[in-house]
């Protein structure tokens, strides 16, 4: 099983996801927020305000709507971040 340690917003429906093994993925939920607990989630200004519930373990909005980690670990896309070296 697989846990959420981070969540950032990216654009549209999609957030980068930083998982307990380290992996970061880029998960685009729009074709997934269907029924009556993800309908608020359409709304961009409500989408944005996701944040990670650390006893859930997983992404969650304030009106009560959450994703199994492991879903989102599965749709993910890998992203390999650079990091930039400056030097000075």
């Amino acid at each position: 099983m697989h846990f959420v340690k981070d969540v950032k917003y990216v654009s549209d429906y999609k957030l980068l996801l930083t998982f307990e093994d380290g992996s970061v993925k880029l998960v685009d939920l729009e074709p997934y927020l269907d029924g009556e607990i993800f309908e608020p989630l359409k709304d961009p200004a409500f989408f944005k305000k996701v944040r990670v519930d650390p006893d859930l373990d997983t992404i969650v909005w304030d009106n009560g709507a959450d994703l199994s980690p492991d879903f989102l670990y599965e749709i993910g896309v890998p992203v390999v971040e650079s990091l930039e070296v400056k030097v000075g």
